[in-house]
């Protein structure tokens, strides 16, 4: 759902024209003062780096409160303004590490990218989705990054119960711009309140959350009227979001992009619905996003 923001003219023109990395205007650039980057390609979008430097700084568990600490990356020139901002949750059992590969991939495209661990690893979705948001108070509040982060521009994403908490926190806090769960696993199956944009990623596979009690259920409870996507990971298990995936990155970061910049440049990945493939073996939406 397309968001407009006012920006003092000034201020955009400096965030559009300022610095090394080049934006590349668009037919949107004059109402969407956020787009970041260049122009997407399907190369661009599917590879494992995007057109920002990325810099890291760790959050030790001992100064993080509500969350476990983890790991920050982020774009490290700030010439082209403020980003939106990520938070990832790890799985049962599952440290940060389990997300790592995904976590600096998508901040290479211009977003700050906040890979937490949890409290303790068999924390349940409802205390990792609350732990989710605590990271992402942390980080517009108190993190060393802080200014160069957009606070109205935030997003959620995790895998298994991280993913169970991803729609917990999206349910928990509706100004959220964009959630995605990642083969989720809650044992509550209906989230008819969740107005925030939702990506669930199911594996087909999947024998730990299996996507007709679980990824299926979820997509088909949250609200018809919201811009919603099902994608289901082809011949994949449930593990499958836990090492380099370019389908879970490629589209992750389409609905990131459009959802939490209002990119709409990035509808082309989204809408028409991506076909069945080799990749894909399910996809639903409600393009065209509105």
């Amino acid at each position: 759902m397309f968001r407009g923001r006012t920006v003092a003219g000034a201020a955009l023109a400096a965030a559009l024209t300022a610095g090394s990395i080049a934006l590349v205007p668009s037919a949107d650039a004059a109402t969407n003062p956020f787009e970041r980057g260049p122009s997407p390609t399907t190369t661009s979008i599917e590879a494992t780096r995007g057109s920002f430097a990325v810099s890291q700084t760790s959050v030790s568990s001992l100064s993080a409160s509500g969350f476990g600490g983890g790991d920050i990356y982020y774009p490290t020139s700030t010439t082209a303004g403020t980003f939106g901002a990520v938070a990832i949750a790890p799985g049962y059992t599952a440290r940060k590490s389990s997300m790592a590969w995904l976590a600096p991939r998508i901040a290479s495209q211009g977003f700050v990218v906040f890979n937490i661990d949890t409290l303790t690893t068999s924390d349940q979705p409802a205390s990792r989705g609350r732990q989710l948001l605590a990271a992402l108070d942390y980080l517009t509040q108190r993190s060393t990054v802080r200014t160069r982060i957009d606070s109205s521009r935030l997003g959620v994403m995790g895998h298994s119960m991280g993913g169970g908490g991803t729609l917990e926190a999206a349910d928990d806090r509706p100004a959220l711009q964009a959630a995605i769960p990642l083969t989720p696993w809650n044992l509550t199956k209906l989230w008819p309140g969740v107005t925030v944009p939702t990506m669930v990623i199911g594996a087909e596979n999947d024998s730990v959350a299996p996507v007709a009690s679980h990824s299926e259920r979820f997509y088909s409870s949250l609200p018809s009227t919201l811009n919603k996507a099902y994608l289901e990971l082809n011949n994949a298990s449930h593990f499958a979001p836990n090492s380099s995936n370019t389908t879970i990155a490629k589209y992750s970061i389409a609905w990131l992009k459009r959802f939490i910049d209002d990119d709409l440049r990035y509808d082309q990945f989204l809408c028409p619905a991506p076909r069945v493939s080799t990749a894909i073996s399910e996809y639903r939406d409600t393009c065209p996003h509105s």
